[in-house]
């Protein structure tokens, strides 16, 4: 719990948002402080990460003036009244334009916020900024052809992830509790993993988006297990204007305590393709296994549900998918495209539709995989990413347009097959690094897998301190 400010030992900004929201009530900051921390953050570590889009301080100060007012009223007027967000670029904001991190994308402003950001607005959410990402999230890296270069606090020579890049690296800087991503085969998972924070990538339709597509989910990015039930709370409140949102959930999202005594627990070491594990991502996930198993978890290695097939058929899939969007802009829209994605989605063209066919076939295989998977398992512990971390200007791990997955063969089955997927920091490499160890459990299991995290923080003993902003 944060202390009077007299004797202070954690930043306003760094506080999680169950700390926030306990401070407020008991009058010992308002949100109009809180923010004035996160806009001292933004200016020491922006210039350093580039992280934020449509950064608006004014803005978010009246927002967080009126906050104030409320709580000193004792009159609060959400669930997540006062508490800072950010929200993932692609993520419709009512009068703002959604790039999708592509110059050749033309900035329309938004007619109305889409679903995940009305739930933030609703619930009081002091909204400050977008967040960057790559050109169209096809990227799990911080390059694009729109937004500067994102940059991962924990090494400024690094990527954050993507292609929730932005929210990543703001989520390591401090630049408060609670920020929103979106998934569709890693992208929320994986820049958490690379940025030491918390992750879930919900079951498909637990969270209502729009527009929704197969796979596509949105989620929150924390420090805190707890933050992201929090926040959960507020994101799975219903929608109509998803079609594939699943019915409404009356679940106590605060419930989390989870023994994971007699749990079966399997472990991936070997995704079945794609890039093989790093020495210490491996130590990272065994250790991580162990630590269930001290816990009374019984735990056995299992294999992989994807196939280079599989991966293969995947790649044709979203290649078709990317080139369908390309091919209606005018060639010098076209060309304002990032070229590693251009290079990628340009081959979609050659493809026949029975290959186009056969690729998205590969997520009925997936789904089936997975089902046969959890008849024998309760939950699945794995690396989310394959190596520790790679340069900030790649475009992915390998930055080779034929071959632009192999790093998310263990992220992206569980987008196909709608299970949920926790990523959660497990450790570090040699020079303090973090690693991200993955918790998946059976379709709709949201709270068992949230669960599953909280009893992870409890048994994975402490962590290091937070990246600080380069000297100037």
């Amino acid at each position: 719990m944060h202390k009077p400010k007299q004797d202070a030992i954690t930043s306003l900004h760094d506080l999680s948002a169950t700390d926030l929201l306990a401070g407020y009530r008991a009058k010992q900051f308002s949100p109009s402080e809180v923010l004035e921390e996160i806009i001292a953050q933004v200016a020491s570590w922006e210039p350093h990460i580039k992280a934020l889009y449509l950064y608006d301080p004014d803005g978010a100060r009246k927002v967080a003036k009126a906050s104030t007012e409320r709580w000193q009223q004792s009159e609060p007027t959400g669930t997540l009244d006062g508490v800072p967000a950010t929200i993932k670029d692609n993520v419709a904001t009512k009068g703002q334009p959604v790039p999708l991190g592509a110059a050749s994308v033309k900035l329309v402003p938004a007619e109305k916020d889409a679903p995940p950001a009305a739930r933030l607005r609703e619930a009081g959410c002091v909204i400050f900024s977008k967040t960057t990402m790559p050109d169209y999230g096809m990227l799990s890296s911080g390059l694009s052809s729109f937004h500067p270069l994102t940059r991962n606090p924990w090494d400024v020579s690094k990527n954050p992830g993507g292609s929730s890049a932005g929210a990543g690296a703001a989520g390591a800087a401090g630049y408060g509790p609670l920020h929103l991503g979106t998934d569709i085969g890693g992208s929320v998972r994986l820049p958490a993993a690379w940025c030491g924070l918390v992750a879930l990538k919900p079951s498909l339709g637990r969270v209502p988006i729009d527009p929704p597509y197969v796979g596509r989910v949105a989620g929150p990015m924390t420090r805190t297990v707890d933050d992201a039930a929090l926040m959960m709370s507020v994101l799975s409140r219903p929608d109509r204007r998803d079609g594939m949102s699943l019915p409404a959930l009356e679940v106590n999202w605060k419930a989390l305590e989870k023994s994971p005594r007699k749990l079966r627990i399997g472990l991936m070491l070997d995704a079945g393709a794609g890039q093989k594990v790093e020495k210490e991502v491996r130590e990272v996930v065994v250790k991580a296994a162990k630590a269930f198993e001290s816990g009374g978890a019984v735990v056995t290695e299992i294999d992989g549900i994807m196939t280079p097939e599989i991966l293969g058929g995947l790649d044709h899939f979203w290649r078709a998918r990317t080139w369908d969007e390309l091919s209606k802009l005018s060639q010098a829209e076209r060309e304002k495209t990032l070229p590693y994605i251009f290079s990628w989605a340009e081959a979609g063209a050659k493809l026949s539709g029975v290959d186009v066919v056969r690729g998205f076939n590969t997520t009925m295989a997936i789904r089936a995989a997975a089902a046969k998977l959890f008849c024998d398992v309760d939950y699945v512990i794995s690396p989310v990413s394959p190596v520790v971390n790679f340069p900030a200007e790649f475009a992915a791990p390998l930055n080779d347009p034929a071959k632009p997955f192999e790093h998310i063969c263990f992220t992206v089955p569980w987008n196909m097959s709608e299970n949920p997927a926790l990523s959660i920091n497990g450790g570090y490499d040699k020079k303090g690094f973090p690693i991200g160890v993955q918790i998946i459990g059976r379709r709709f299991d949201d709270i068992g897998v949230l669960g599953m995290g909280k009893a992870f923080e409890g048994l994975r003993g402490p962590q290091k301190p937070w990246p600080t902003p380069p000297k100037k």
